[in-house]
């Protein structure tokens, strides 16, 4: 399993710019959390690209992601990875038993939000302070699609205070902001 293999399944069944940038940033954010932990960054990083990767293919809760799960195990992913896609979504019900299974779940909703965060500002995610962050998740309009309950589930998963969680992510997407259509202006 390589990061090009996870990016070109990913490829293969998503199009959206959007959804590409997503997969990016929770990417990110895993592998960081996989190197703070000591953890495998590649099975951690390549799980975190796939974990929407059917989202186009099966847009509503009844098919995502359980209905992705059979192709990700015909084309030969493990089940650690599989399991953990599963499991990221609160609907399908398998336990986040495990440190990859908490840490997607806590990067999933969180790395999205800090991503728009990012888009209004002028200098992206430059100078973005948990703070800032904090202020923008209480207003409902933002993001609107972005779960708030699973933004502080995640951090509470993780053991850490919302803003260490949020920092974190921040400092994760901080290098691949260019890819994520966040450079500053």
């Amino acid at each position: 399993m390589t990061r090009d293999r996870a990016w070109a399944t990913l490829t293969r069944y998503t199009t959206s710019e959007s959804l590409l940038r997503h997969a990016l940033a929770v990417e990110a954010s895993t592998r960081s959390y996989a190197r703070r932990f000591g953890e495998d960054e590649e099975l951690w990083g390549c799980t975190a690209l796939l974990h929407d990767f059917d989202y186009e293919i099966h847009p509503t809760l009844d098919r995502h992601p359980q209905d992705g799960a059979p192709i990700l195990r015909e084309e030969g992913y493990p089940e650690e990875l599989i399991e953990a896609v599963l499991s990221h979504a609160e609907h399908v019900g398998i336990p986040r038993d495990t440190p990859l299974k908490k840490t997607l779940f806590a990067c999933d909703e969180l790395s999205g939000f800090v991503h728009a965060c990012g888009l209004v500002r002028p200098t992206g995610l430059e100078g973005l302070e948990p703070k800032s962050v904090r202020k923008k998740l209480k207003q409902p309009s933002f993001a609107a699609g972005v779960h708030r309950d699973e933004v502080y589930a995640g951090a509470e998963l993780l053991g850490l205070e919302l803003d260490e969680h949020i920092a974190n992510v921040v400092a994760a997407l901080r290098p691949v902001a260019a890819e994520l259509g966040l450079a500053a202006a």
